[in-house]
């Protein structure tokens, strides 16, 4: 046997196991040697140099961080509670061992008020890209919603409050806005172009490390996951913060928007899936439009056809979409759709999955007529649908399509008139109520029901001398307020701000 310890490492286990007439026999016959034979398929299996689609499509790629407000614990302990302070740290139901709780509190604390005071805080971090050379641009539904504040911040460094111009829920994709004229938007691709094992890249901030690069592959194309869009699935590492970035071809183009991960981890475990930008600018030209998107609806219950299924019915093999059943009165009851029937055919196009038909349905215009085939009894019909508005759930709580309640002041604050009952409570003359507070009050401690005694050692009389006082304020100067919470004064110290902030 050939020593091991005489040959380069790098084939120790092969010829461990060798014999000396062996090699002879590799050597007589000239065979390429390892390094000319890895050099050979290093230069038919070159990987892609990513460094130019990079340089020209990274400053496109924008970092997004949101706000939202949350209900804060009002200032001062409750007086009538001798357990309040434990119970910040045992719970709103702490009693000491041994002590009975007090007559004068109910063992289970009521809800918090409608008024309750709010604070603005840090919501979370995600991507987005520009279209437009004017400031649009696209990123995920769920980046933004359920956030007040919404800002921007470019490559550059430089940062922008964003409005909201639309956002459609069902398909995740949010359009926004900022004010800049000089953008350089990434260039539309086309996302049926992709194939299998095509290379692609992703930019975004994942947790928050604003611009990062990431390459893999494309793994799957129309990947069902029982949402309204199929999906491209890749191998591209995606975490969380890259959501709403960028899915980019070796061309530069943008061919999708990174939406989701599939994990068991909350972290990227080698499944991503993107929106295919396709489907997403049909989505935008509503968004810029209207704010909303409007979609068809002909009001049936569809599911899957099986194999088992298909052959039961005559038909060649599973295909369509089989109707579970029929709204009462809907496009669908109108045009004699029954229970039963599989769906083949929407307006000349097949239905090869069940998913298929929801987004057909979904891109027609309300009112139009369109033919559907439907197999029912061993025989294709044809039907004629009108189509009708599939109704809009509408914006969820602090949904990002119905903009903050203007403010009254560069404070920050929207007052009110004190009522009389609470004048002669407090004993006081004048003032006004806070009826919500926002930054910067807020951050300085305003709350909503506090009452306004004092400017800058000035009277307050009521809110449109208030909103005087306020108006006079500096902008670069703290001003003093004097604040009445339940039976106790205290002087705060706000910096006025842009008015309408």
């Amino acid at each position: 046997m050939l020593s091991t310890w005489m040959v380069d490492s790098r084939f120790r286990r092969i010829l461990a196991c060798a014999s000396t007439g062996v090699l002879l026999a590799f050597s007589a016959v000239g065979l390429p040697s390892y390094a000319e034979t890895t050099t050979a398929n290093a230069s038919r299996l070159a990987l892609p140099d990513f460094t130019s689609v990079v340089a020209k499509t990274e400053g496109a790629v924008v970092n997004i961080r949101t706000t939202e407000a949350v209900p804060v614990q009002a200032q001062g302990p409750d007086s009538n509670d001798p357990y309040y302070l434990f119970r910040w740290f045992f719970g709103p139901n702490f009693v000491p061992p041994g002590m009975q709780p007090p007559s004068n509190r109910n063992q289970q604390r009521p809800p918090p008020s409608a008024a309750e005071p709010e604070r603005t805080v840090p919501r979370g971090v995600g991507s987005g890209f520009f279209i437009s050379s004017n400031g649009y641009i696209l990123t995920n539904n769920h980046v933004i919603t359920h956030s007040n504040g919404i800002y921007v911040t470019l490559t550059n460094g430089k940062e922008y409050k964003a409005k909201v111009i639309g956002a459609d829920p069902l398909t995740d994709i949010a359009l926004i806005k900022i004010d800049i004229h000089n953008a350089t938007p990434l260039p539309i691709g086309n996302s049926n172009d992709l194939k299998k094992g095509q290379w692609v890249l992703a930019i975004g901030s994942p947790f928050g490390l604003d611009s990062t690069v990431t390459a893999g592959i494309v793994s799957a194309i129309n990947r069902n996951t029982g949402d309204y869009l199929p999906f491209i699935q890749t191998d591209v590492p995606v975490n969380p913060g890259n959501s709403g970035g960028p899915l980019i071809n070796l061309s530069g183009e943008v061919v999708g928007i990174n939406s989701q991960i599939i994990s068991e981890s909350g972290g990227f475990m080698g499944i991503s899936l993107a929106i295919p930008i396709d489907e997403v600018m049909r989505v935008v030209d509503q968004l810029k439009t209207h704010g909303k998107v409007t979609r068809g609806r002909i009001g049936v219950q569809i599911g899957r056809v099986s194999s088992d299924v298909a052959k039961a019915l005559g038909l060649d093999r599973a295909k369509g979409a089989m109707v579970s059943s029929v709204v009462p009165g809907a496009p669908a009851d109108k045009a004699g759709v029954e229970a039963g029937d599989v769906i083949l055919k929407y307006n000349g196009a097949n239905i090869e999955s069940w998913t298929d038909l929801p987004r057909l349905v979904g891109i027609t215009k309300p009112g139009t007529r369109v033919s559907m085939e439907v197999w029912r009894r061993g025989k294709a019909v044809t039907l004629e649908v009108k189509v009708g508005e599939l109704e809009n759930p509408g914006p969820t709580p602090q949904s990002p399509s119905q903009p903050p309640a203007p403010v009254l002041d560069a404070l920050g604050l929207q007052v009110s008139s004190v009522p009389e009952s609470e004048l002669a409570k407090a004993r006081i003359k004048g003032g006004v109520k806070v009826v919500k507070s926002s930054d910067p009050a807020a951050s300085a401690g305003v709350n909503t029901g506090d009452i306004i005694l004092t400017v800058n050692n000035v009277d307050v009389t009521g809110p449109e001398q208030f909103g005087k006082l306020v108006a006079k304020l500096s902008m670069t100067h703290p001003a003093a307020l004097l604040v009445l919470r339940g039976d106790q004064t205290q002087w705060v110290t706000v910096t006025p701000g842009k008015s309408g902030k």
